[in-house]
């Protein structure tokens, strides 16, 4: 039996002009070329658990942050067309709708 993580996940949107106030060792994202981006590529987020790390406070004075997230909240957020791109340049595969004969 898997036990599920009680400790919730907090979110932060930030321009991504400010991604080098993140230190990667105090958020669950490993790296800057790991972090996902805006539609217009503007836009980043960073995670964590438990306490606010102190780099989201530096990101707080930067300005243009918003948040915190929950976890429900940001998958909304990620659902918008500012993150998820509705024309996307790849073509989309869909199951033939003519049955096999």
């Amino acid at each position: 039996m898997q036990l599920e993580n009680t400790t919730p996940r907090e979110y932060l949107i930030f321009p991504y002009a400010n991604l080098n106030y993140v230190d990667f060792t105090q958020v669950l994202e490993t790296s800057a070329e790991t972090v996902r981006r805006s539609v217009d590529g503007l836009k980043t987020f960073v995670k964590w658990e438990g306490q606010t790390p102190g780099c989201i406070g530096l990101l707080y004075m930067q300005g243009g942050t918003e948040g915190p997230y929950n976890h429900e909240e940001m998958l909304d957020i990620l659902a918008t067309p500012e993150w998820t791109d509705p024309n996307p340049p790849y073509p989309t595969v869909t199951p033939s709708a003519t049955p096999n004969v």
